[in-house]
């Protein structure tokens, strides 16, 4: 099966049991409920999964289960970050015997390699397996940019490169990578509250968090703005708006679960190190959540 990188592809969360295990049920029910909504695909393990809190055999057993939920109906994505770039080769080696369809690729976590070892690494990811890859650019969290001159270079070397997931949040990015590489390479937005802005500049497909809780608005966001329907678009983004700027907070995780238990599809548990929010921080998160809700379209 081969991944078209259009449309709304929800980076999802993985859901606890009361003991931290993984609750494989939800997970099964959650994608199903996300591809019913509209979405075109999956991205498991990502930042927003807590991937970097699952071991080996949770995150092949988590990605089993995406793809036994969705089959053929959907794209499954399999987050690929690592420590080392031996650890990350072999993830996207198990990714691709669970039957994933492609990889998302991060650079190497912890140690700043310069852009040889860096080159070096995610190129290592992209040969390990045939699948089609989505470079990760996120220089705010991980501190590497891939700079559009770096993702031509990659590009000329890897003919399974297809997309890159845009997370710099400068939507002259989108502009440049399309100067760059034409047609050659699907520009995914990461970055929930510049969606609008990045279809407008040429992206076509949004690698989503609020969608977890939201996927029907979301959806709905994403078609308004490849239409062109601009007035439509900024109404439900400016009710969207508070929800989506969670996506971008040091504590989205937390969050994004808060909203996803609000609407009664999920739970707020997360692993250690990240604790669930109290006090004022959760009191404040749940009146915006309340308030948005209460205004839902």
């Amino acid at each position: 099966m081969s991944v078209d990188w259009r449309g709304v592809i929800p980076a999802i969360t993985t859901p606890f049991n009361q003991d931290l295990s993984i609750d494989h049920g939800f997970l099964a029910a959650h994608c199903r409920w996300l591809i019913d909504s509209g979405c075109t695909g999956v991205v498991a393990l990502g930042s927003l999964g807590e991937g970097a809190t699952l071991t080996a055999r949770e995150k092949s057993a988590v990605l089993e289960t995406c793809v036994n939920a969705i089959g053929s109906r959907a794209a499954v994505i399999a987050g690929v970050a690592s420590l080392s770039t031996a650890e990350a080769v072999a993830i996207a080696r198990s990714a691709e015997e669970a039957g994933c369809h492609g990889l998302m690729v991060l650079p190497q976590f912890v140690y700043l390699g310069d852009w040889r070892e860096t080159k070096a690494h995610v190129g290592a990811v992209f040969a390990a397996t045939k699948l089609p890859c989505m470079l990760y650019n996120n220089p705010i969290s991980y501190r590497t940019d891939f700079v559009p001159q770096q993702v031509g270079e990659l590009l000329e070397e890897h003919p399974n490169l297809e997309a890159i997931k845009e997370s710099s949040a400068d939507v002259r990015r989108v502009t440049a990578l399309r100067a760059l590489a034409g047609g050659r390479l699907r520009i995914l937005c990461g970055v929930d509250d510049l969606i609008v802005e990045a279809v407008g500049a040429g992206a076509v497909g949004w690698i989503a968090g609020l969608v977890n809780a939201l996927p029907r608005e979301s959806v709905e966001l994403f078609n308004l703005a490849c239409r062109g329907q601009s007035a439509a678009a900024f109404e439900l983004n400016r009710w969207f708006l508070p929800l989506l700027r969670m996506d971008t907070m040091p504590k989205f995780v937390q969050l994004i679960k808060l909203v996803q238990e609000a609407v009664g599809m999920g739970n707020a548990r997360v692993r250690p190190p990240r604790l669930e929010l109290t006090g004022t921080e959760l009191a404040e998160a749940r009146a915006t959540i309340a308030d948005c809700l209460a205004r839902r379209p």
